[in-house]
This record gives structure tokens, C-alpha cells and sequence, in this order.
């Protein structure tokens, strides 16, 4: 078993690397893949000294996983070129997503969709994965009619610049800007590119995304995602109205039971997700669960994940653990 980690090193390639880590992932080769200019870099994993190796060296090596975190241009360009020699890669950019030659999986939603046969899947938005996580067991039960999200997402979401940016800012330093406007002791209504009818693209994939993972066009779905300065993870004000009435205990009961999920909801004690107790954890935590008051069917929750653990990572090394164990299984 052959594992090539793609972008291995920037933030999301390095946390592949210690998801990969602490699940204990078995493999009997580890390649660590990234640009030209990052060739030859230096990086240690469990206590071993790798070498950092070009995109042609890797396809050339033929892995049987590569899990890419390096854009979606890259992905486009070098995907289907270790697609050919046999590799099968999860990627984490927006270039396949959509696609419909090509599937879009979380898998404790939709991990039957994948067969060994699969050769380029795509890892969902991060925000999109830890919405629909908690979205799909409740459209099972009650049908979802509409679904209204705010986001708050982590700096961490732009990369390494941004996050400097952020830390400039915080010591009085003049550097980079990732941003159109100061992030620190701001928030920005603006994610990704402004599309034609003015959402940007990030509310665009929340909307397209979700529709696809749950395999229902029907839901009504809209979006506004907001960059906040925090490092810890993704925050969603997340309000659903149902096609049938719920009971909220047992709503409550159906989402605790699901896998990758965990309730943090005492308002008394003051316990509810935040993005500084989510982060490094690899679960969705909701919370904040109440009904709205001014529609009929109608939850408000509140969910937060670490963005690139569940985000990012996590989901895409579970997506190559389930095909390991596909492939064990054959």
C-alpha cells in the first residue's frame, strides 16, 4: 500500500499527515508530494525523515492513494495523470466537485456511492461536509423543505497567508494581505469570488454541494458565508424547515446516534460548540437545537467543526479507509 499526500506542505497536507497519524493508517510507503519550488524540503513523519517529491516523480512512482490538497488548477493538471497509471486520488479543491462523472462523498453519508473502481472523488466543501453531516439523518426522518445557513469560518480556511495576515495585523506588522480589508477585529462578508448574482462562490457550493451529497435538487437552500478572525474552525447558524413535524427530543436522540456527530447542547451549564473546543478534533459538534418560533417545522441549530480536520483531512482520509477496506474486502 502506497500513500501520496499532495501539497504535503501546507496547512491542510499537514494535517493529512497527522490525521493519517493518529487513525494509524497502515501503509508500507509514504510520499510526500508538493510544487517544484518545494522539492527537496525536509518533513518528518513518525519519527522518519522524508524528502519532498515532485508531482512527476510521484505519478511515476504509481501510489495507490493520493490524497491532494494542493488547488483546484493543480488538481485539474495532475488528477487525471495519476488517475492513468492506477492511483486512486480524493481531492480536496473545487475542481471535481460538480462534476457529474465524478462523486462528491462524506462518508458516513454517502459512502456506499463508492465502489474500488473510482478514481478521482472529491472531498465536499469544508463547510458544506459538517452542515451535512447533521442535515442528513434529519432529511431522512422529516424531509428537509428549506435549509437558510450563516457561516462563520475560520482564517484557516485561506491558507497559511491569511492566517499571517491575521498575526500581522495582531502585532502591528505590515505584510501580505490575503484579504481586501483587515481581518483582525473585523469580520468579512465575502468568501471566495462574487459570482453574477452577487453570492460569492462559497455560498454557491454550500447551495450546489449539499443538493448533490443528499441526491435531492428540491431542497431549498441559501447561503451567506462570512471570514471571521479566529484559527479554530467553522461556525453555521443553521436554520431547517421540514416537510413534517419533529419532536425535538427525539430529534435530539437521532442526532446523537449518528456517527461523527456530538451533541454539546446545555444552555444552563453553558455548554454548546465553539470553534476553540472543536479544534483538532475530527467529529461535528451541534448545538443550540430549538425550534423557531416563527414558522411551523422549523429547527434552529448551530454547528461548528475544525475545518481542516472534518473539513479537509479527516474526511478524505476516511474516504481512502473505507476503500482500503473495500479493497480488503474484494
Amino acid at each position: 500500500m502506497k500513500i501520496a499526500v499532495v501539497g504535503a506542505t501546507g496547512l491542510v497536507g499537514g494535517e493529512v499527515l497527522e490525521v493519517l497519524d493518529e487513525r494509524n493508517v497502515q501503509f508500507d510507503e509514504l510520499l510526500l508530494v508538493a510544487s517544484a519550488r518545494s522539492a527537496g524540503q525536509k518533513k518528518t513523519f513518525k519519527g522518519k525523515e522524508y524528502t519532498v517529491i515532485t508531482m512527476e516523480e510521484a505519478v511515476e512512482r504509481k501510489p495507490d492513494f493520493a490524497i491532494f490538497s494542493a488547488g483546484g488548477g493543480t488538481s485539474l493538471e495532475w488528477a487525471p495523470k495519476f488517475a492513468a497509471v492506477g492511483t486512486t486520488v480524493i481531492d480536496n479543491s473545487s475542481a471535481w466537485r460538480m462534476s457529474p462523472d465524478h462523486k462528491l462523498i462524506v462518508p458516513e453519508v454517502n459512502a456506499s456511492e463508492l465502489t474500488t473502481e473510482d478514481r478521482i472523488i472529491a472531498n465536499p466543501n469544508c463547510s458544506t461536509i459538517q452542515m451535512v453531516l447533521a442535515l442528513a439523518p434529519l432529511h431522512e426522518k422529516y424531509t428537509i423543505k428549506r435549509v437558510v445557513v450563516s457561516t462563520y469560518q475560520s482564517v484557516t480556511g485561506s491558507g497559511k497567508a491569511a492566517v499571517d495576515q491575521m498575526m500581522n495585523e495582531r502585532k502591528g506588522v505590515k505584510g501580505e494581505m490575503a484579504y481586501p480589508h483587515k481581518i483582525d477585529m473585523n469580520v468579512l462578508p465575502h468568501i471566495d469570488i462574487f459570482l453574477d448574482n452577487d453570492y460569492t462562490k462559497e455560498e454557491m457550493k454550500m447551495v450546489n454541494e449539499t443538493k448533490k451529497i443528499l441526491g435531492d435538487d428540491s431542497i431549498g437552500l441559501t447561503a451567506t458565508t462570512v471570514r471571521i478572525p479566529t484559527v479554530g474552525g467553522h461556525s453555521e447558524a443553521v436554520n431547517v424547515e421540514f416537510e413534517k413535524d419533529f419532536d425535538l427530543d427525539e430529534l435530539k436522540e437521532l442526532l446523537a446516534a449518528t456517527p461523527g456527530l456530538i451533541i454539546q447542547d446545555d444552555p444552563a451549564s453553558n455548554l454548546y460548540p465553539m470553534p476553540l473546543t472543536a479544534h483538532k478534533k475530527d467529529e461535528v459538534f451541534v448545538g443550540r437545537l430549538r425550534r423557531d418560533e416563527s414558522q411551523a417545522n422549523t429547527l434552529n441549530m448551530w454547528i461548528v467543526a475544525d475545518n481542516l480536520r472534518k473539513g479537509a483531512a479527516t474526511n478524505a482520509v476516511q474516504i481512502a479507509e473505507y476503500l482500503m477496506t473495500q479493497m480488503t474486502a474484494v
